[in-house]
């Protein structure tokens, strides 16, 4: 049996993809390559000495699917396909809810037809929306979302409840993502984001090597220690481990349920700074911003929930993250298309 990661050449999805084919398992990846490359899966194999299936594609394409369940026998779904960036969001609704919710939709149906019922969403902190005491936990009630992304991330997961509860046959478990960073340990996979990074963590280690000039903070004024905007930050190889354990608990759930994976702790877009240069020997020059729409102040995580059912806590921390970044950054100053 195999697993098909929809989304599997882009960031998280190539992490996860290099921890599944690390336990054995089989992977089918779909990938439209709107915003990743096929080289992370040819050095995933590098690393691995084992290849993913690979898929050119989209999840709208109905019956790019259907080749692919009626090809392979599918046990599972892993789904990171999506638009992911906030700000874009609010200049982009119509192309994001049309990739994040239609493409889900699609996926779904597809999925039924073939008979698989097992299906991990990958959603996003983003779904608290604005009012939602901090930290976030589970049982807060979702919505009130500021940003079409967390609104197509809100939509799915509404979805994906009413869905579970008509077909009781499926398991499906949605991951509420805090701010994944970071990279493989070995520096031959990472972060590569086509253009100008819409994440701050790429964007401090492309101003570091040299490609952008400085960083533009987006907010100096927030009620924060130092005025920037607090997150939640997750080692994107932890993240993947989340993934595998999710996995294994698919077979205890009934219907839907959804977990967050963060670390449980905020840093401030300056404390990254800080962390970073001390990790490269690089001072990064920033500039204060007006706020972009759609962010707020401050927000991180309760993971309790996660570690309770799935077995599952943060192991690295942000000098890992530091690091691992750098490590990716400078050896790949171009991203995938330097030359390993």
């Amino acid at each position: 049996m195999a697993i098909l990661v929809t989304g599997g050449a882009g960031y998280i999805g190539s992490h996860t993809v290099l921890a599944l084919l690390e336990r054995g398992e089989e992977v089918v990846v779909l990938d439209n390559l709107s915003n990743s490359s096929e080289e992370s899966l040819h050095r995933v194999e590098q690393l691995t000495g084992k290849a993913a299936i690979f898929y050119q594609g989209d999840i709208q394409d109905p019956e790019c699917l259907n080749r692919i369940f009626d090809g392979h026998r599918i046990s599972a779904v892993i789904h990171f396909a999506g638009l992911k960036a906030v700000g874009e969001s609010t200049r982009k609704p119509l192309e994001y809810y049309q990739n994040n919710v239609s493409g889900t939709l699609v996926l779904l149906d597809e999925m039924r037809r073939a008979g698989v019922h097992q299906f991990i969403f990958s959603s996003s902190a983003t779904v608290y929306g604005a009012n939602s005491p901090v930290p976030y936990v589970e049982t807060t009630p979702i919505g009130g979302t500021t940003s079409p992304y967390g609104t197509s991330k809100l939509m799915v997961e509404q979805i994906l409840q009413d869905f579970a509860k008509a077909e009781p046959q499926f398991s499906i478990i949605a991951l509420r993502y805090f701010n994944p960073v970071g990279a493989h340990e070995s520096g031959l996979i990472g972060e590569d984001p086509n253009g100008i990074p819409n994440n701050l963590l790429p964007y401090i280690s492309q101003v570091a090597i040299g490609k952008l000039e400085k960083l533009g903070v987006f907010g100096g004024d927030y009620p924060t220690e130092d005025g920037t905007g607090v997150r939640d930050y997750i080692h994107v190889m932890d993240l993947a481990e989340g993934h595998l354990m999710a996995m294994d608990h698919l077979k205890k759930v009934e219907g839907f349920k959804a977990y967050n994976l963060g670390a449980g702790v905020g840093f401030s877009v300056l404390e990254m700074v800080h962390a970073f240069e001390k990790a490269s020997g690089v001072a990064i020059p920033y500039q204060i911003l007006p706020r972009r729409d759609g962010d707020l102040p401050a927000f991180w995580a309760d993971a309790n929930l996660a570690r309770q059912e799935l077995g599952w806590e943060v192991s690295r921390g942000i000098d890992e993250m530091m690091r691992d970044t750098w490590n990716w950054q400078k050896n790949n100053p171009q991203g995938y298309a330097s030359k390993s």
